[in-house]
Parts: structure tokens; C-alpha cells; sequence
């Protein structure tokens, strides 16, 4: 299980975990990017799936739905569920294909716990000094719950801000800034990078 996480809210979060998605089902696999954010669930329209039935329903898995955005990617909305639902579809999720996590903003306990749930992490950042010490501040909070920070994507970004892969401590990868990520050819290479860091030895 891969976290995809940020300190703050509209950094690319969810279109990174699409993304991600993405370049994982070029790889012939199926993820599932399940929404853990339930204060401002947005994964159902970046994806183009329904928002229920979800992460509340009887059979969590069974509640997924194709993405129409990403094809070949199985995507877990909210529902109407809340952090105890959420606990109880992690703890369920024993799929062999990759789950990757959408969490939510900032350094709460909802925000920490799919961090928990997951086995490693990439951060989400905006370039910027802002940016900067979000990505620092969220790598340390994963760090602090015993998850691994692979890698740090940088958002809208041609370049990587000096001294952030010291700061964070794992590597970077910026994310070039264009109108459609999830199809642009400029932003596959870099997602497919991350993609690299969610399965290494694929």
C-alpha cells in the first residue's frame, strides 16, 4: 500500500495518485486508489466514478469502480464512510495489486492514518518556499508513524527547489505543469518514474 500525501490542500494529491495509477496500469496491473479523505473527498470526480456505493459498503473491494479517467484503474470512493470505515477497508484490502492511498490534507489524525496503514509513502509539494516546508513537515510526520518516504513529487513544477531532497530526505521528482496531467505525454515520464518507487522491482 502506497500513501500518496501533502500538508496542504490543492497540491496534486489526487492527480498524482491517478497518475501514478496510470503509469502502474501501463505496466499491466489493476491498482486500486482508494479515497481517504473524507472532509474533502474529491477522488470520485477526478476518476469519473460515482461517489457510492464505497468505502461504507458491506464489501468495500466489491464497491470499486473503473475509472473512466484512468482506465484500467479501480477506484474506491468515499460513500458516506468516516475514519472507521476506512480502518476496517484497509484492514480487509489483501488484494495482491497495488493500492494507493489519496489522503487528506494536513497533520491530523485522519490525515495520519492511512500514513499508518500504508507501506511507504510519496509526498505531494507545490514548488515554493510554502510548499517546501509542507513536504518536509509531512515527510517527518510519516517517518514519525514508521512509513517510509520514497519519494517526493514536486507539482506544476519543471525543476526540483534546491535543498529539498536534503530537507525531506528521499528523492525527487518533478511533475511538469499542464492543463490535462492524467493524458499528457509530458507528465507520463514522471509518473511513471513515481510508479517505479510504488513497485521497484517491477
Amino acid at each position: 500500500m502506497l500513501a500518496v500525501a501533502g500538508g496542504k490542500g490543492g497540491s496534486g494529491k489526487t492527480t498524482t495518485a491517478l497518475g501514478l495509477a496510470g503509469a502502474l496500469v501501463e505496466r499491466r496491473r489493476r491498482p486500486l486508489v482508494v479515497e481517504c479523505d473524507f472532509d474533502a473527498p474529491n477522488l470520485h470526480l477526478r476518476a469519473g466514478v460515482p461517489r457510492d456505493p464505497g468505502l461504507d459498503a458491506p464489501d468495500p473491494t466489491a464497491a470499486s469502480h473503473e475509472s473512466t479517467a484512468v482506465p484500467g484503474a479501480d477506484v474506491l470512493p468515499a460513500g458516506d464512510a468516516d475514519g472507521d470505515d476506512l480502518a476496517a477497508a484497509l484492514d480487509a484490502l489483501d488484494d495482491p495489486r497495488p493500492v494507493v492511498l489519496d489522503c487528506p490534507a494536513g497533520a491530523s489524525e485522519a490525515a495520519v492514518r492511512p500514513l499508518r496503514a500504508a507501506d511507504a509513502c510519496v509526498v505531494v509539494a507545490t514548488d515554493g518556499r510554502e510548499g517546501v516546508e509542507d513536504a518536509v513537515k509531512t515527510a517527518a510526520m510519516a517517518r514519525a508513524v514508521g512509513t517510509p518516504v520514497r519519494a517526493v513529487a514536486v507539482t506544476r513544477a519543471a525543476d526540483v527547489p534546491a535543498g529539498l531532497a536534503d530537507a525531506a530526505a528521499a528523492d525527487t521528482v518533478p511533475v511538469p505543469g499542464v492543463s490535462s496531467p492524467l493524458d499528457a505525454p509530458e507528465t507520463a515520464a514522471a509518473y511513471a518514474t513515481l510508479a517505479d518507487y510504488a513497485e521497484p522491482n517491477t
